[in-house]
């Protein structure tokens, strides 16, 4: 078999043989006249030097010429480098030897050194082809030189170690120019150093050494170079006529075109000669076929093919689409003979499986049907802010399409809107797959998976795992040994458990368990499990932060709304506040005790939800607390409130927070002793009252603005209310959705409220049970108050003449009526309060003075006048007549204060009970 490798480097290229070749030589005449215009222009293309003969030859003559110059060069520097040594070894020798002369001792310490040493000196020079000899003290002073003018200078050298006894070899520039020397010291018997002698070559006698072996060295070279370019020729020759003066671009184009189309298609190509021999293959044809190695050349009937398939190839007869079995594999072959127009003869065949083709349609349906779970996850998983049900949807999502049954195991800190931290349980969430007699733990069970289980090394290690045969799977039987016997028992054979992620932070650990199917999980289940999960985590992650985001405002608004009704017994009470399901809303209410045995009811709506609408309800019911303890009316109360709801409007324009336009709220002062209720609102839903015959009616009450708008007033409205009256007060969720007006909605609450019960608890039962929806948009806050009435029996009045001298007969009244009461104990202490007040009010208030004491779960004293004028409590100085009354009525009160009436203003003070 042939096989042709283009420039990836895959195959080497080789030049087809056989039927192949005598297709392109001269088996067609009619390319004669070709191919001898193509020899004319391969021999223009050697003589440009684009054909790869030319290239090739030009390549290894460089090539030559790069290896002869560089050995050329190598050999100099050699003969330099061995020249240089061959100084420095000689220049040694010479200095050693004179150093060691007989009488060089006597002559260095003769008065005269130079005059016996310079003549032996220079022929020692001379004798021994040094360029110098150069003796000199221990003080470097030459005695001897080539150059008498240099005698009586200073050496140049490093004599330092020759002066501690030690031979010393360098290459300096000296007198006589660049030079290798050396410096040997002349030693006494005792080792002392009493002289130098130096010898040395200059480096220009060096180097000429090396200079007179270069031609030689070229002369070799050359020949070298001649006798290399001669082979190249010869070969480059060769190689022109094998190419036929291709150039590299046209060969490689040549090559690439031939290995595509035998070796890169997915289709066998075979080609057999016309006695049924086989001359190529490509590798598709050899794996389709399972040919043997050893193939080409042997005959199609010798491969071991079946009958039917070899008898095809061998015949050369004309074939389409005939369709083989070739062991395990379905070939479709066409066959065609290659003897037309003159071509050589024999048949090409080509090959496809079949078989491939419809595994890789089925692995593309099975992507298909993937893509579409992926996308149905994308759109199906997190359809609320429910983590419960965005597990129960991935649950669903994934059985039967993926696995047989899906369980869902969240921490218990998830399910509430936390982070997990440490090991904790687990909680079985939600469990998909089978009618229910599955062995495996049922939704809602605690779960502590042990570490050797699947679940407990994914939530350890934070990694999906896959357990093909849970048969043989060793760890997980450890978790429940009687209940993993029973899931095998069961049919459950192959598990996959993925960690619930969120960034870095796990979730939980979800399990898709195989029964139905008899195939085991592999790998691209496993990548399609983790992906699932993935988008599923998303999902989860989200309704875990609006869960913790959502207990966190109920958590602050419940926290901010009354934990309990006060002690009053003006009114019967009962309420009842629903958050809204999407979110937490800005829905309020409030019974507050008043001066007098009065109760003020309120009821507010901040427009929005979530924190902001949370916190701000705060704000505005601790606004009310502190303005009712003023005892002002409902307008001039609900004005107060528009001014601090524009004030903190003003103030948040600068913030990226949500303005509080948009409350409303409706205020109410119901009076047990005159059985009125004096009510205002500001663009709240009117309130409801009930007959004490179980009539409804919504009183006209003025709507008012919302507050936080400002520049209108607002009006009050007063109502006699009988004994067992209820007043029902409300937000607008109980009565508003998108489907219905409030018209509709008030007219649902009247009959609702037409069938209620009695007591203000049933009210507030029976109104939810037929207005509450399923899933309420906004927040509900109900509020029922049944009226009481203070009796004759439990009110005491006088009109007090503007005369001090009747203060006497007022505590006489009282004491009479404190002992009718049955209050005997606390006789003389309201008499010294009501004396005081009704003292100020003589002197002060007017002529108009009048006094009520009421008899409630405290004893009331009021005093009422015409004065507008507001009392203060002082400290009176030691030489004060007066200014003690007030301070007085505050040590024995538990309570007292001021309120202003259209007539002028009532001082009052409570005591408790005894």
């Amino acid at each position: 078999m042939v096989r042709l490798r283009g420039r990836s480097g895959e195959r080497s290229p080789r030049r087809p043989s056989g039927p192949l070749s005598r297709h392109r030589g001269d088996a067609d005449p009619t390319r004669r006249g070709a191919d001898a215009g193509r020899r004319d222009s391969a021999l223009r293309r050697v003589l440009s030097g684009r054909s790869v003969a030319a290239q090739v030859f030009a390549m290894n003559v460089v090539i030559v010429l790069l290896l002869v110059v560089a050995a050329a060069v190598a050999l100099v520097l050699q003969v330099r480098h061995d020249t240089t040594v061959e100084a420095r070894n000689r220049s040694v020798a010479v200095a050693e030897t004179f150093a060691n002369s007989p009488g060089i001792r006597e002559a260095l310490r003769s008065p005269e050194p130079t005059a016996v040493l310079q003549p032996r000196a220079e022929a020692a020079r001379r004798a021994t082809g040094v360029d110098f000899v150069v003796v000199t003290g221990t003080d470097g002073i030459r005695y001897t030189h080539p150059k008498r003018d240099r005698i009586g200078r200073q050496f140049v050298g490093n004599i330092a170690p020759a002066l501690d006894g030690k031979t010393v070899t360098e290459e300096v520039d000296g007198t006589l120019g660049p030079l290798v020397q050396a410096i040997v010291p002349v030693e006494d018997p005792d080792g002392t150093v009493v002289g130098l002698v130096s010898a040395g070559i200059t480096t220009e006698n060096v180097g000429g050494a090396a200079e007179r072996q270069l031609p030689l060295v070229l002369i070799v070279a050359a020949v070298g170079l001649a006798v290399a370019t001669a082979g190249t020729a010869l070969v480059s020759r060769r190689l022109l006529r094998q190419t036929h003066g291709l150039g590299p671009r046209e060969m490689t184009r040549m090559y690439e075109h031939h290995d595509a189309v035998l070796h890169s298609v997915r289709e066998g190509v075979l080609i057999v000669g016309p006695k049924g021999g086989l001359l190529l293959a490509n590798d598709e044809a050899v794996r389709l076929l399972n040919l043997p190695p050893d193939n080409e050349g042997r005959n199609v009937l010798d491969l071991g093919l079946p009958a039917d398939t070899a008898e095809l190839l061998a015949s050369g007869r004309e074939a389409t689409d005939e369709v083989h079995l070739v062991k395990d594999r379905l070939l479709a072959v066409n066959q065609r003979p290659t003897d037309v127009r003159g071509g050589p003869a024999g048949s090409v065949a080509t090959l496809r499986d079949s078989t491939e083709l419809r595994a890789l349609s089925g692995r593309a349906e099975t992507a298909r049907e993937r893509l579409d779970m992926l996308y149905d996850a994308g759109v199906g998983i997190g359809t609320s802010l429910d983590v419960t049900r965005t597990a129960e949807e991935l649950a669903e999502l994934a059985v039967p399409r993926f696995a047989d049954y899906v369980s869902v195991d969240l921490f218990d800190a998830v399910l509430a809107g936390g982070q997990p931290e440490g090991v904790t349980a687990l909680h079985r969430t939600a469990l998909g797959g089978g009618t229910g007699d599955a062995p495996l733990y049922p939704v809602g069970h605690q779960l502590r998976y042990v570490e050797s289980s699947p679940q407990g090394r994914t939530l350890r290690t934070g990694t999906p795992l896959l357990e093909p045969r849970l048969d043989v799977a060793a760890g997980w039987q450890a978790q429940d040994l009687e209940r993993t016997a029973q899931v095998l028992e069961y049919g459950i054979h192959s598990l996959i458990t993925v960690p619930l992620r969120a960034g870095t932070l796990v979730l939980g650990v979800v399990s898709f368990w195989r029964r139905e199917t008899p195939g085991p999980f592999d790998e691209d289940d496993l990548a399609l499990a983790e992906e699932l999960v993935a988008r599923a985590a998303v999902s989860i992650d989200n309704a875990r932060r609006y869960t913790r985001e959502h207990s966190m405002a109920v958590t602050l608004q419940r926290s901010l709304l009354p934990r309990r009704m006060p002690d009053q017994n003006a009114l019967d009470v009962a309420y009842r506040y629903l958050p809204a399901q999407a979110g937490v809303g800005g829905d309020w209410f409030d019974v507050l005790p008043l001066s007098g045995a009065r109760v003020a009811l309120v009821v507010g709506d901040v427009v929005g939800h979530g924190l902001h609408a949370a916190a701000t309800m705060g704000r505005l019911r601790t606004a009310v607390h502190n303005f009712s303890a003023l005892d002002l009316p409902p307008d001039e109360l609900l004005g107060l409130l528009d001014e601090l709801v524009g004030r903190i409007d003003q103030d948040e324009q600068t913030d990226d927070t949500a303005p509080v336009t948009g409350a409303t709220c409706l205020y109410a002062i119901y009076d047990p002793v005159a059985a009125t209720c004096v009510i205002a609102r500001a663009g709240h839903p009117p309130p409801a009252l009930i007959r004490p015959d179980g009539s409804v009616e919504f009183p006209e009450v003025p709507a008012g603005p919302p507050l936080g708008l400002g520049g209108l007033p607002f009006e009050t409205t007063e109502l006699s209310l009988a004994e067992g009256s209820r007043l029902v007060l409300y937000t607008d969720g109980l009565v508003e959705d998108r489907e219905h007006d409030i018209d509709v909605g008030l007219e649902h609450l009247r009959r609702a409220l037409e069938t209620a019960g009695e007591t203000p608890e049933e009210t507030c039962r029976t109104v939810l049970d037929a207005r509450l929806p399923d899933r309420p948009g906004d927040d509900i806050a109900l509020l029922v108050a049944r009226t009481r009435t203070l009796g004759p029996d439990q009110v005491a009045e006088w009109q007090v003449p503007s005369d001090p001298a009747a203060v006497g007969e007022v505590r006489s009244q009282v004491t009479r009526r404190l002992a009718e009461w049955g209050l005997d104990d606390l006789a003389f202490a309201t008499e010294l309060i009501l004396s005081e007040l009704v003292t100020n009010a003589i002197r002060y208030g007017g002529e108009t003075v009048h006094v009520r004491m009421l008899r409630d779960r405290s004893l009331v004293c009021e005093v009422f006048d015409s004065s507008s004028t507001s009392p203060h409590l002082r400290y009176a100085a030691m030489t004060d007549e007066g200014g003690r009354g007030l301070f007085l009525v505050a040590q024995l009160a538990e309570r007292w204060g001021t309120r202003y009436t259209p007539a002028g203003k009532v001082i009052w003070a409570e005591q408790p009970m005894p």
